[in-house]
């Protein structure tokens, strides 16, 4: 880490803003930079705007190329409420993250993308909540609006999004709950998610050097979650831009697809949490979702070693499952979910045909 600097001006003051010395911010907004000069001014800007004294806006520049690096400066200098760190060397969005959440010294950490930004309003609602029931994780929604929009996005409107399924503007304690609601949810991102500090702890960390980070991590914060407050607002406008993951997939890629969760069925065996047929389908229903996106991928884009690797994929999805692919195949069918049975049982069998040859040879 090298280069650290901080604002020195002072905060402006904000009308119910409490006077006097406080414990340190209640809450830090954490977002990793490289090379968005051209979106971070807004990004923090709308932070700083709804936000009082007791909010620190921390950002880390993982060796940006572009004027990144120079406008934090300015806009630490700017208002005292903003940080920034710089990485040595450039390690990736996982590292990047990691060293926000080693330095963040709020009581509540939310991770904002450097091309994103908040509604107004997020903030206040989201301090009202907290100091009304102090939950340890919370989920909001979140709008999705397209950089380069086509017709038919301009004529559908922005998608809302919503991170949760399951009870709303409420406070849940039941494990079950919590892990149905996020796997049924199925946005697995860290921005719709603020967490008390000590949840994430010295251990719970990105994996460094990984496509779908977040998809993998996520579930093992609400595992260990003793409660969760899901509140159906938007907070967060998300800005999908062409060089997304989702624009720039590749078979590197649907490796890491495929092992995504891979070590939370054991860390839900640790935690002593019983989760019920609710849950544990729609957990199942998930990893079964990344076998097929991830035997898609390898098909596409690594055709000549895609059945080796499809074999593969289903050995960590068995392996990763709370239910054997049979027990969700049978539990689609009750439910009528035909087109996704049969996808489902379509690579599982390209998987399987591949064993079988392997094994004669």
């Amino acid at each position: 880490m090298q280069d650290v600097f901080a604002g020195t001006a002072a905060a402006p003051s904000r009308p119910g803003t409490p006077a006097g010395p406080s414990e340190g911010p209640w809450l830090s907004v954490l977002i990793p930079a490289f090379n968005v000069q051209t979106y971070l001014e807004e990004s923090v800007g709308s932070v700083l705007a709804q936000a009082d004294a007791d909010v620190e806006v921390l950002i880390v520049d993982d060796c940006s190329t572009d004027g990144t690096a120079d406008l934090m400066s300015s806009l630490a200098a700017a208002d005292a409420r903003v940080r920034c760190l710089r990485h040595a060397q450039n390690q990736g969005v996982s590292v990047t993250r990691n060293t926000l959440l080693d330095h963040a010294r709020g009581r509540y950490v939310w991770f904002l993308d450097a091309d994103d930004y908040l509604a107004p309003g997020a903030i206040a609602q989201l301090r009202r909540i907290i100091d009304e029931h102090a939950p340890s994780l919370l989920m909001c929604d979140y709008r999705m609006v397209r950089e380069f929009p086509k017709l038919k996005h301009r004529l559908r409107g922005d998608p809302r999004k919503h991170t949760f399924e399951g009870p709303r503007r409420q406070r849940i304690t039941d494990a079950s709950t919590i892990m149905a609601g996020t796997f049924r949810g199925g946005q697995m991102h860290p921005w719709s998610k603020i967490a008390r500090r000590e949840l994430w702890g010295t251990d719970l960390r990105f994996p460094p050097g990984r496509h779908f980070e977040d998809m993998h991590l996520l579930p093992f914060l609400a595992l260990r979650a003793p409660d969760l407050w899901y509140e159906p607002a938007v907070w967060v406008i998300y800005r999908q831009r062409q060089g997304s993951i989702m624009h720039t997939l590749n078979a590197r890629k649907a490796d890491d697809l495929a092992w995504a969760m891979n070590g939370l069925r054991e860390a839900v065996q640790a935690s002593g949490r019983h989760l019920d047929d609710q849950a544990a389908f729609a957990w199942a229903n998930t990893l079964a979702r990344n076998f097929i996106g991830a035997a898609r991928m390898a098909q596409r884009f690594d055709p000549q070693r895609s059945a080796e690797l499809i074999g593969g994929y289903r050995r960590q999805l068995e392996a990763a499952s709370p239910w054997s692919p049979d027990q969700l195949l049978k539990a689609y069918f009750r439910k009528g979910w035909w087109a996704r049975a049969l996808r489902l049982r379509y690579w599982l069998q390209r998987a399987a045909a591949t064993g079988a040859r392997s094994h004669s040879a």
